[in-house]
């Protein structure tokens, strides 16, 4: 499919050169990104968090509202979940990798309730454009293990359509011709739940059980980053 004219891809704002291999650099690139439409209504980009060498890289959706505002991806309620699963999991979160499928918020106003800004799901054609960034840093950062946090992250991931249910807390080998298997040190993908999900079963049955799946999840990423 050709790119539109308001989605031309990001390909043309991905520095050249050691630029390329430097997170910090492709970081500063990334706020003239003009890739696809939803920069026009996002605050700004949002691009990564985490050491540059890390050995897990953890890749959500987009960023939310707050992550909109502050320029940090998962620093609100989403975000707060994740961190207290990866301590559960044993995971010292300063040494992970934090980034997003998509690096503008998608979203909708709501002028009647304050302009409220509600989050949209990003559309195929949005990961698709965003896709030479995480393509780019996690060729910079050579993870040994990549965990997709849902199912946007999950196709971007693993490049094709992907069923949470059918595929979390299992290390999977990185499939060729995807973006995470043409990185050279990347040996295995956990694909698991986005932490957003669980929000809406907080003080409701069912999220000791979901928080509990996340928690496994994650501990299984950590050990096969170890074990690489």
């Amino acid at each position: 499919m050709s790119p539109s004219p308001d989605r031309p891809g990001a390909g043309r704002w991905v520095p050249d050169g050691a630029e390329r291999t430097d997170v910090d650099a492709l970081a500063q690139a990334a706020h003239a990104c003009r890739g696809c439409e939803l920069w026009h209504d996002a605050t700004q980009v949002v691009f990564s968090a985490g050491p540059s060498d890390a050995d897990l890289a953890l890749v959500g959706e987009q960023p939310g509202d707050r992550e909109d505002r502050e320029g940090e991806p998962f620093v609100g309620p989403a975000g707060r979940v994740l961190a207290d699963a990866l301590e559960a999991a044993g995971v010292d979160a300063r040494t992970v990798y934090l980034t997003n499928a998509v690096k503008h918020f998608r979203h909708t106003e709501l002028p009647e309730r304050g302009k409220r800004r509600l989050h949209k799901t990003p559309a195929v054609a949005h990961v698709r454009a965003c896709l030479p960034w995480l393509e780019a840093e996690l060729a910079a950062v050579r993870p040994r293990v990549v965990v997709a946090l849902g199912s946007t992250a999950a196709r971007a991931v693993l490049g094709a359509p992907a069923r949470v249910g059918e595929l979390r807390g299992r290390a999977l080998p990185p499939p060729d011709g995807a973006p995470v298997g043409a990185v050279p040190d990347v040996e295995a993908v956990v694909v698991t739940t986005h932490p957003s999900a669980l929000l809406r079963l907080r003080d409701r049955s069912g999220w000791d059980e979901a928080f509990d799946a996340l928690v496994a999840d994650l501990a299984t990423a950590a050990r096969a980053a170890h074990a690489a």
